[in-house]
């Protein structure tokens, strides 16, 4: 704790004070991270951008531009600080809102390069680390660190990714925790588009600027403001429930085969609010499975 605290960061413990809400509704969670820089910025809508290390110049050019305009909408972008495809997202936001998710100590810089990079980040922007200080990322550590990113965000975007890359764990892990899955497709000869090609195959939203990033999310805007709920210690608003006839209409559109949430929105003519109350509901009952591309079904 004193190292901590010498290093001009801070703790944050599960169920208290800025710990990030999404975070903790994963069943890993950690119960303590480490912060250092803005912290305030976990109270924002924060998106994911990851993808390949050795990306194309093409593809980096492109998330640093994605990452600065959703920067203009209000969006916080987080990432790895990792080589290619994460470097270039971290650039994109750093005037307007960038947190970096990295797998060892908040001391240590990984890779090499990104000294400076890192440095203006815990200055401009937010570091996030699970690891003491000191400790040097060895390869068990990133899949632990891409569990974090994918906990902190709303939606998780692929960038560029080849098949078994780090990237597809973390969206494989976006989907599991019930967040949006998105991917920016790529020519089906370049190696490094497969993964993000296979995504949107199996169901991922395509992406293809800003806008899409945010319109993919607004069916969950529900779930994404549920971030903001507070904690045991602060006060909170009474729970609402859903009108018997409403929570049964929609209840009627769901079935085995995933369907998109908004599509649930349009045809039961509810609020978007109402039909995330249903599948909350529904969901702590055990019965709703929740799939890539913001699609649910019932059990």
């Amino acid at each position: 704790m004193a190292a901590v605290e010498a290093l001009g960061a801070r703790y944050l413990s599960i169920g208290q004070g800025r710990y990030p809400r999404a975070l903790a509704e994963l069943e890993n969670a950690p119960p303590l991270v480490i912060a250092k820089g803005r912290v305030e910025l976990l109270e924002r809508q924060l998106v994911a951008i990851v993808g390949a290390r050795n990306a194309s110049a093409a593809a980096c050019r492109f998330a640093r531009g994605l990452a600065h305009d959703l920067g203009q909408e209000g969006v916080a972008v987080v990432s790895g600080l990792a080589r290619g495809i994460d470097s270039a997202a971290h650039d994109g936001s750093l005037g307007s809102g960038t947190i970096a998710v990295i797998a060892g100590g908040i001391d240590i810089v990984y890779p090499p390069e990104n000294k400076a990079r890192q440095a203006e980040i815990a200055t401009s922007g937010l570091l996030i680390a699970e690891m003491p200080p000191g400790t040097e990322p060895r390869a068990r550590h990133f899949p632990y660190r891409n569990r974090i990113i994918a906990g902190l965000a709303a939606g998780t975007v692929v960038v560029e990714a080849a098949p078994r890359s780090g990237s597809l764990i973390t969206a494989r892990l976006a989907g599991e925790a019930g967040r949006e899955v998105m991917a920016v497709p790529g020519s089906p000869l370049d190696p490094r588009a497969q993964g993000c090609n296979g995504l949107i195959r199996d169901g991922a939203t395509l992406i293809q600027n800003a806008a899409d990033v945010i319109e993919a999310l607004t069916p969950i805007a529900g779930r994404v403001a549920s971030r903001h709920a507070p904690f045991e210690h602060e006060a909170a608003p009474a729970p609402v429930e859903a009108e018997p006839d409403l929570r049964a209409a929609i209840e009627d559109l769901l079935g085995p085969a995933p369907v998109a949430v908004d599509e649930i929105v349009r045809q039961s003519g509810a609020s978007a609010g109402a039909v995330q109350l249903v599948l909350l509901e529904v969901d702590f009952a055990g019965r709703l499975d929740r799939h890539a591309g913001g699609k649910v079904s019932l059990r």
